[in-house]
């Protein structure tokens, strides 16, 4: 699609800063939940201490080197990031791995224990896919700073009516944040249609 045609359809718009605070505050917000888990749900793992280290120093680093997203992001920072959602991600898919097979064998901390621990995991799960959407929607958040950028992986509401919205609309992570919360409410897309895999 030309940029002429982006920039009829409304979705040419560029970001005009895209602030690292909301999406650090989710993954401030993932370690705190990782951390309440029960013991018995985190045995694949390692240490306790070990996956809420190893985020915190990732994303303090993030924070300290970039406040905010410039408009040309550094390789090793998009690298540092996607590797930061991978790790929390995968803590949070071996932990739902742990609760299941602590259900299904009838061990752990019991029944009602167990089911409580599912919503820590379930929000987790919806941080986990708001960063990937942030981080990965027209090239990532960086990407959405230039003039030029990739075309969107989403279809929210406000680019097909862009009447609906204020001039100059574009997402940002609480955007991505109420998208992840639909999908994993809904188990399917909802307002905001996917457009590319």
């Amino acid at each position: 699609m030309a940029q002429s045609e982006l920039d009829e359809a409304g979705w040419g718009e560029q970001s005009r800063n895209e602030p690292r605070w909301p999406a650090s505050l989710a993954v401030a917000l993932a370690i705190a939940l990782y951390v309440v888990l029960p013991p018995q749900l985190l045995v694949s793992i390692g240490p306790r201490w070990l996956i809420p280290a190893l985020e915190a120093a990732l994303v303090v680093t993030l924070t300290l080197v970039s406040p905010r997203r410039m408009s040309a992001e550094v390789t090793a920072l998009r690298v540092a990031s996607i590797v930061l959602i991978a790790l929390i991600n995968l803590a949070n898919a071996v932990s739902l791995a742990e609760l299941i097979r602590a259900l299904l064998a009838g061990s752990g901390p019991g029944g009602r224990k167990l089911v409580y621990s599912s919503v820590p995991i379930w929000l987790t799960n919806v941080l986990v896919f708001a960063l990937w959407y942030w981080e990965l929607d027209r090239g990532g958040p960086a990407a959405r700073l230039q003039r030029h950028h990739r075309e969107p992986d989403f279809l929210f509401p406000q680019m097909a009516n862009p009447q609906a919205a204020r001039p100059g609309w574009s997402p940002k992570f609480l955007d991505y944040l109420y998208t992840s919360f639909t999908n994993a409410t809904a188990f399917s897309p909802t307002d905001t249609m996917p457009l590319t895999a």
